[in-house]
């Protein structure tokens, strides 16, 4: 107390640059007000800008009509919608494309990572020569050429490719029966809601008393059996309460059934096959951080080589792995943008390109685009943040 005192009786103006105690705090505050000098000075000058155009600032033109199609929608869709709707549809397809492109591109990417160290010489050449080519080339590139060859080596609707009974495959997409689900089904839903459920309980279950006892329980593939078997029971319980909407040839196009457009199947297969070069070598780099011992005590234990990866090596790998897998999970939701390319209706060529190119709003669409793959962002990685405190390794 006597000391703090003496420092306060013998303070001077000249201790806030030459005392670090108080030069630290100093420039934080001259940091922070820097930044809110920026921020001011960027809004008089839009503002005055605006001005100076005749325009006004705000976001009513949502509402207007959007009056332009959209060639793939999720939910109920027409040019009489408001660009507000037009909106929500470009953000679901951006959602679509990006969820499909993760789950692919790390089942390649695990699976290329694991090969990548097959003591197979062939296989190792191979999986690295592709891993090296695909990285290397630009994605829009390769988003081009997966279009072209889509629309170009099919053919169209009436000559159609028929791989087998109610599937066509034509340069206008690809046409699959569609399931239409009858009252009953939700019976079917509920059983295969409550066998994830059962699952998860059971899994943690198995894995206490695995560590308690030793003893290993085939979760996995009582799961695959309880997930898919436990339904198709239900299913038919119910008495099948699902028919199918087969496409049908109609003039010039197939009506009926469910589509995949050539520009989504070509902007999923480019993105994920780039996004899976670059999984791949995290994946490789992340099994060989965690020590050969580990490898050879589970062996000197008698464990299987399978179970020594799944049980011992994948999990403490999964430490090194995750980090980098949140990265490449942005770049793929970011790079989708490029969708405007092949003409796939995302959220950049409906809020960012028609909408702006109708209203001349460029700043609330440049607004509202910055916050919507913002918000996108911020949710994939709170997630696998998440994710990673869940597999840290916890000191005992």
């Amino acid at each position: 107390m006597a000391a703090i005192e003496q420092d306060s009786e013998s303070f001077s103006l000249g201790q806030l640059w030459s005392d670090k105690r108080y030069r630290a705090v100093v420039m934080q505050i001259l940091v922070i007000a820097g930044v809110f000098l920026f921020l001011s000075f960027i809004i008089t000058n839009a503002v005055q800008n605006l001005e100076a155009l005749g325009k006004t600032f705000g976001f009513e033109f949502l509402e207007a009509p959007a009056s332009y199609d959209i060639n793939q929608s999720l939910i109920p869709y027409n040019s009489r919608d408001t660009h507000l709707r037009a909106s929500v549809v470009g953000l679901l397809n951006t959602a679509l494309v990006a969820f499909c492109g993760c789950v692919l591109a790390t089942i390649l990417g695990f699976i290329l990572g694991v090969l990548r160290l097959s003591h197979n010489w062939l296989i190792n050449r191979l999986v690295y020569c592709y891993i090296e080519f695909v990285r290397n080339v630009p994605v829009l590139l390769q988003i081009l050429l997966w279009h072209g060859v889509i629309v170009t080596s099919l053919d169209v609707p009436r000559n159609a490719y028929n791989p087998m009974a109610d599937v066509f495959l034509t340069n206008r997409g690809f046409y699959v029966p569609r399931p239409v689900f009858e009252p009953g089904f939700a019976f079917v839903a509920i059983v295969f809601v409550a066998a994830i459920a059962g699952m998860i309980i059971f899994s943690r279950w198995a894995k206490k008393h695995q560590e308690a006892t030793g003893q290993i329980y085939p979760v996995f593939s009582i799961g695959v059996a309880a997930i898919i078997g436990l339904p198709v029971i239900a299913f038919f319980v119910a008495g099948m309460p699902m028919s199918l909407d087969a496409p049908a040839l109609k003039g010039f196009n197939f009506q009926g059934g469910m589509v995949l457009k050539p520009e989504f199947t070509a902007l999923w297969l480019a993105l994920s096959l780039y996004t899976a070069a670059f999984i791949a070598e995290i994946v490789r780099s992340g099994i060989q951080a965690v020590s050969h011992g580990q490898t050879e005590a589970s062996y000197a234990l008698g464990i299987k080589p399978t179970w020594t990866m799944r049980l011992i090596i994948i999990p403490q790998a999964l430490r090194v792995i995750v980090p980098p897998l949140t990265s490449q999970y942005l770049n793929l939701t970011k790079n989708s943008s490029l969708a405007i390319a092949i003409g796939y209706m995302d959220v950049t060529a409906t809020l960012g390109g028609i909408t702006l190119n109708q209203t001349g709003k460029e700043m609330e669409c440049m607004i509202l685009l910055l916050m919507v793959y913002l918000t996108i962002s911020l949710l994939i990685s709170a997630f696998m943040n998440w994710y990673n405190r869940r597999i840290a390794l916890v000191e005992r």
